[in-house]
C-alpha cells in the first residue's frame, strides 16, 4: 500500500498492510532530531514513516506590529508575551457589547494566500494522505478575546455575546477554508483542525455547555470538509471522553492526539466503545513514555499499545501530542517509530 492507501483504509475501519504512523514535533525538537539523524526534513518523515503529509496557506495580508514587550500576534488581534506561544496581553471584548463585537476589525479571509497549496501538495504525487484547511481553533480563540474566565461567566449570563464571538470567528475560519478547498480540494485528504477541550481532570467544559455553544461551530466544519469530500480529524488535549458521542454525532471522522495519562482516556475502554466509530490517533504517551523512557521501554510500551488499539483499523499510531518537545530523547522517539513499523503490522 502506498501511505496514502494506508491511512484512508484506517479511516474506513478496516485493517491496512500494517498500522499508519504520526510524527508531529515542535521545531525545537525537530531541529535537534535532523541534526542527530543528518538529515533534512523530508529525508527525517521518511526514516520515522511518517504517512502525512501537511500544507498550509500563507498569511499575505497586512503587516501586524508588534507593541513593546509582545512577542507574537494573533490574525484576530492578540498580541502574546512569554515562553512558548506565551499568554495575551489583554482580552479586546472582555466588556464588548453584541454591536461592538460587530464592529471589531475582524481579519479578511483573502488575507491568507492558497494560490501555491495544490502545487505544495501535488509533489507528493498522491503517495502521502495530505492535511489541509485552517487549524480553526475558535474555543481558544474566543478565550483570547473574552478571557477563560468571563468566557464561562457569560455562557451563563450572557450567552449572546459568546455567541456573537464564536459566529465572527467561525465565519473567517470557514471562509478561509472554503478558499483553500476551492482551489485544492481533490489533492488533499483529511480536513485537519484543533481545539482543546480537555484538561487532565476531565473535559474543560459540560457536555451540556460543549452541546450549546461548541457543537454548532464544530458541526459547520464537519460539514464543511464533508461537502469538499475529505475526511475530518481534530487535535482535542486532555481528557474528554464524555464529549465524544457529540463528537460522533455530528460526524467526526478522527480524534487526534489521544492522551492515556488524562482522566478517562483509557485506551482499552476508547476503543471498545468508540473505536469503530471514530479513529484514534496517538496513544502513545509522549510524557512518561517518550519523556522519560529508554529506547527499550518506548519500545515496549509502543508494543502495548498497538495491541489495544490495532484491531480491525481505525488507528494511526504516534505521540500523544502534536508537538513532541525538545527535551525528547530523539533515541526514543525513533525507537517509538521502529516499534510502530515493527509490530504495527496486520497478519
Amino acid at each position: 500500500m502506498t501511505c496514502r492507501e494506508r491511512v484512508l483504509t484506517a479511516f474506513e475501519h478496516r485493517p491496512p498492510d500494517r498500522v499508519p504512523a504520526w510524527c508531529g514535533a515542535s521545531p525545537e525538537f525537530w531541529d535537534k532530531a535532523k541534526r542527530s539523524a543528518g538529515m533534512d526534513s523530508e529525508g527525517l518523515r521518511v526514516r520515522l514513516g511518517d504517512d502525512f503529509r501537511r500544507v498550509y496557506a500563507v498569511y499575505a495580508g497586512p503587516d501586524l506590529p508588534l507593541s513593546p514587550g509582545a512577542t507574537s500576534r494573533t490574525i484576530f488581534g492578540i498580541e502574546r508575551e512569554g515562553y512558548g506561544y506565551g499568554q495575551p496581553t489583554r482580552h479586546p471584548l472582555a466588556n464588548a457589547t453584541v454591536a461592538e463585537i460587530d464592529a471589531y476589525p475582524w481579519p479578511d479571509p483573502r488575507w491568507m494566500d492558497v494560490s501555491q497549496i495544490r502545487s505544495e501538495a501535488d509533489r507528493y504525487d498522491g503517495k502521502y494522505a495530505i492535511l489541509g484547511g485552517d487549524w480553526s481553533p475558535f474555543f481558544h480563540d474566543a478565550v483570547d478575546l473574552l478571557g477563560m474566565e468571563t468566557l464561562f461567566l457569560k455562557m451563563f449570563d450572557e450567552p449572546n455575546i459568546v455567541d456573537a464571538i464564536l459566529g465572527h470567528v467561525v465565519d473567517f475560519y470557514v471562509a478561509v477554508s472554503e478558499r483553500i478547498f476551492d482551489a485544492a480540494a481533490s489533492s488533499l485528504d483529511i480536513f485537519f483542525i484543533g481545539n482543546d477541550f480537555g484538561t487532565q481532570r476531565g473535559p474543560i467544559m459540560s457536555p451540556a455547555l460543549f452541546r450549546r455553544f461548541m457543537l454548532p461551530h464544530l458541526q459547520r466544519l464537519v460539514r464543511l470538509g464533508h461537502a469538499y469530500g475529505l475526511k475530518v480529524m481534530m487535535h482535542c488535549c486532555g481528557g474528554y471522553t464524555p464529549l465524544i458521542p457529540q463528537m460522533i454525532e455530528i460526524g467526526l471522522d478522527g480524534l487526534h492526539a489521544v492522551q492515556p495519562s488524562c482522566e478517562g482516556m483509557d485506551l482499552a475502554t476508547l476503543k471498545r466503545s468508540f473505536g469503530d466509530k471514530l479513529l484514534f490517533n496517538g496513544a502513545i504517551d509522549s510524557h512518561h513514555v517518550l519523556i522519560r523512557g529508554t529506547p527499550q521501554s518506548v519500545r515496549e510500551a509502543t508494543r502495548e499499545v498497538l495491541q489495544i488499539m490495532k484491531a480491525g483499523g481505525g488507528y494511526v499510531a504516534g505521540a500523544s501530542h502534536d508537538y513532541i518537545l525538545e527535551e525528547t530523547p530523539v533515541e526514543n522517539v525513533f525507537a517509538m517509530f521502529d516499534a510502530i513499523a515493527e509490530f504495527g503490522r496486520y497478519d
